[in-house]
């Protein structure tokens, strides 16, 4: 971690452990080293910094390409490996950056739902995870987070004290789908995209809160 993310990291972690009361179950599933794709549900503005406060490794986040163009915010998103995309979060430029970082060995957290739940339920997953994780070799990590739609959901201005749970679940691989990748049609390609995709969510929605 640079200093800048390291200061924004401890200072994440103190906010979910005081004023949300946080409990992180699983990290150790991720590894410390190494190219990973952390794929979570996603709820709340809360979410990204929650997954990334929960390791103790600096991971790479997508933020909106406009943001960049403010010296400053821009200047601080980069120092906290935040990866510029377009409007829908994908785009040729986008994606070779991210594979760019995964290959370097950089962690990245992606949301499968493509955007926030409006009503705190799982949705379904779109297929640009899947080309992501089939042009990739990084390994997937399943990540579910609790209590983030309750603390600060879409119509609230102001976060709540609710208590937020983040929980990462086995890596998944892929290996054959990759391989089939590389010699199967577009037809079948395109399948492909949304299968995986699709087994990233099932594996999200797996992941259950533990009591304390």
């Amino acid at each position: 971690m640079n200093l800048s993310y390291r200061i924004g990291w401890t200072c994440f972690r103190i906010m979910y452990a005081t004023y949300f009361r946080w409990r992180v179950y699983g990290a150790e599933n991720v590894p410390l080293q190494g190219g990973v794709i952390l794929a979570s549900n996603h709820s709340s503005f809360l979410d990204p910094p929650l997954v990334g406060s929960g390791l103790k490794r600096d991971i790479n986040y997508l933020a909106r390409e406009s943001l960049f163009r403010f010296p400053g915010i821009g200047a601080l998103l980069r120092s906290w490996n935040s990866v510029p995309v377009d409007r829908d979060g994908g785009g040729a430029k986008g994606l070779k950056i991210i594979l760019d970082r995964l290959l370097a060995g950089g962690g990245i957290i992606l949301f499968p739902e493509g955007t926030r739940t409006k009503d705190g339920q799982l949705q379904p997953a779109r297929s640009g995870i899947g080309l992501t994780v089939i042009k990739s070799q990084a390994p997937v990590v399943p990540v579910r987070v609790f209590g983030t739609y309750e603390a600060y959901g879409r119509r609230m201005k102001i976060p709540r004290p609710h208590r937020v749970v983040v929980k990462y679940g086995k890596p998944m691989r892929f290996e054959s789908l990759r391989a089939e990748a590389k010699t199967c049609d577009k037809a079948r390609l395109k399948a492909i995209y949304q299968q995986v995709a699709d087994e990233i969510m099932a594996a999200i929605a797996k992941l259950e809160p533990q009591a304390d």
